[in-house]
Order: C-alpha cells, then sequence, then structure tokens
C-alpha cells in the first residue's frame, strides 16, 4: 500500500497524571506507538504504558499497561509486532504482549537501582535486549531465559543510556554520568573496547547513525550534542549548540545520513543536520515541561513523536524535516 507522506498538523495525547518518559514508534506499523510514563515526574507512584494509533481524527488509545513503579524508557521487539519491553525505576525490566494489557508476561530483577533504558537489538542476528541502570551496569537479556546472559561493566557512574548499533552486530555503545561514552562488542569482552571522554556533565543519551557504522552521537547535560568518527575517537567530528539546559535525547534520522533530532530540559525539541551547520534547523516549543521521549518513525519521512512531563505526546512533521524530504 502506498503510504502518503505529505505533512499533517500536529496531533498531541494527553496522558493525564502520568509524566512522559519515553516514545517509541512500532517498528511494523506506521501508526502505531508507545509512550512510557510516570506518576509523580518519576519521584514516586506508579508508571503506565499506553499504547497509541495516531489517526486522521487524531489519536486513538488502544490500551494501558500499569506497573508499581515509574517505566522511564521501553523498546519494541524487533522479531514480534506484539511485544514491548520496559523499564522500570524498582530495578526491573517488563516484556508485555500488547493482545494481554495485564500483567506482564515476564518481569526480569537483576539491577538494584533504576532502569534507565532498554534497547532490542535490530540487527536480527540474536533477538537480545540491553537494558542499562543507575547501577553502573549493563545487561544483556534473552527474553527466552530467565536470567541475563552477561554483564557488562566499565562505568563509574549511573548509566543512562545504551544503544544497539544498527549496522554491527553484537556491538553497542552506552552513555554514563561518569561524562564518557563506551563501545562494547558482546562476542569478546564484558569489558569495554574502548572509551571516550565526553565532558564533564553526564552524558545523558547517545545513538548510533543509521548510515554509516563508525558515526556515534551524545548528549549531555552541558547543553551540548557532539559526534564521533569511531576511526578516530579521540578527535570530534561535529558540536553542536543552541539547547539551554541538558539534552535528554538524542535520535539519529532513518531517512538521512546526517540528520538528527534531539529533546532537552529546556522544553524543546530541535532538529540539525551536522553536515551543513552547528546550530538547529529548527526548534519546535510545542511543550511546557521537560521533553524526555523522542522518536523518528521509520515508516513516514520526517516524522516525530516526542512526549514530556507536561503529560503530553506530539506527533508532528516539523518544516525542517518535511523541507529535507520533498
Amino acid at each position: 500500500m502506498e503510504m502518503n507522506h505529505q505533512p499533517r498538523p500536529p496531533i498531541a495525547f494527553r496522558s493525564p497524571g502520568r509524566h512522559g518518559y519515553a516514545v517509541e514508534f512500532s517498528p511494523y506499523l506506521p501508526q502505531r506507538l508507545a509512550v512510557a510514563t510516570a506518576q509523580h515526574y518519576g519521584i514516586a507512584g506508579t508508571g503506565t504504558l499506553f499504547l497509541i494509533d495516531i489517526t486522521p481524527a487524531g489519536a486513538v488509545l488502544l490500551a494501558t499497561f500499569d506497573w508499581r513503579e515509574g517505566l522511564f524508557d521501553l523498546t519494541w521487539s524487533e522479531s514480534n509486532e506484539r511485544l514491548i519491553m520496559t523499564g522500570s525505576g524498582d530495578g526491573s525490566i517488563h516484556l508485555w504482549d500488547t493482545n494481554c494489557p495485564t500483567d506482564p508476561i515476564k518481569t526480569f530483577k537483576e539491577h538494584s537501582r533504576e532502569v534507565y533504558s532498554v534497547n532490542w537489538n535490530q540487527t536480527r542476528e540474536q533477538d537480545f535486549v540491553l537494558s542499562a541502570s543507575w547501577d553502573k551496569t549493563i545487561k544483556l537479556w534473552d527474553t527466552n531465559r530467565d536470567h541475563s546472559l552477561q554483564t557488562f561493566v566499565g562505568h563509574r557512574h549511573n548509566v543512562y543510556c545504551a544503544v544497539w548499533s544498527p549496522l554491527v552486530p553484537g556491538c553497542f555503545a552506552s552513555s554514563s554520568g561518569d561524562g564518557s561514552l563506551c563501545v562494547w562488542d558482546v562476542r569478546r569482552s564484558e569489558k569495554p573496547r574502548f572509551l571516550i571522554p565526553v565532558s564533564k556533565a553526564d552524558v545523558i543519551s547517545c545513538d548510533w547513525c543509521k548510515y554509516d557504522q563508525n558515526i556515534l552521537v551524545a548528549g549531555s547535560v552541558d547543553c551540548k550534542i557532539r559526534g564521533w568518527d569511531l576511526r578516530n575517537p579521540t578527535k570530534i567530528l561535529f558540536q553542536l549548540g543552541g539547547h539551554t539546559h541538558a539534552v535528554r535525547r538524542i535520535k539519529c534520522s532513518p531517512h538521512s545520513k546526517t540528520v538528527l533530532a534531539s529533546s532537552s530540559y529546556d522544553f524543546t525539541v530541535r532538529t540539525w543536520d551536522f553536515a551543513r551547520q552547528s546550530t538547529p534547523l529548527e526548534t519546535i516549543e510545542h511543550h511546557s515541561e521537560f521533553v524526555c521521549g523522542l522518536d523518528f518513525n521509520m515508516h513516514v519521512p520526517g516524522q516525530l513523536a516526542d512526549c514530556a512531563w507536561d503529560e503530553r505526546t506530539v506527533v508532528s512533521t516539523p518544516k525542517s524535516l518535511a523541507a529535507l524530504n520533498t
């Protein structure tokens, strides 16, 4: 079926009493997304996973999934369109079946502190999930087993993010409160292959270029976005400035090699082309609180979803991204 990629007005979904931490489009259905949220800004209370369809008439809530602690991240399965993994404030991760909106079909509890990141392997060589925690560790999971396969230790502070390379099987990157990025190979060692000093501030987010296996980007509390070519990791490839508070999440475009988007505690989402300029292509201001979650729709060029502590998830096609895809 041919997709209509014309820009549409922004569509917002409200999650009353639940503050947005992560949003991700389904890799299977272009209109579907999930949002991980927490009560009381994640400081206390419960968490809810929302399953939503975006239609021409607006956002349609399909199901909700509740957990006893806040949910800080989510990742869709790359092998089963019904499965979603979430990470929680109590150190657990959960496997949900979207056809069964009750309890998780599996819960894994090995981390001793908050799980701030979960990520499903995209290469499909093996069906693995990463979890990154404030207990300074990263764990590797096979959802068919009851215990983690490996624990990766190398950071000296909270691990905020761990994300698989979309192009190199078994390779992933992680970012931490110790101001560093680490690059790992699960087939070789439980220690990092190398470490990149990024900043004196916490490095909250990282992501891989979808078209060049050597390009890795990171966002930090110092408001900067930086990129590296791993063939020469001692030299910064680019640095982008514009945010006025911590860069909470970075996502590289699945449609353009040099385009990325970022969300921040300055209440904005910004788009960038690191090959053209070091300032934002566009600053998007449709939130009134910290913007924590961000994702590109791989099926619809130029479409973004973001979620914030203002209890709103917004799906939009920023002008800067629409222009790049015309």
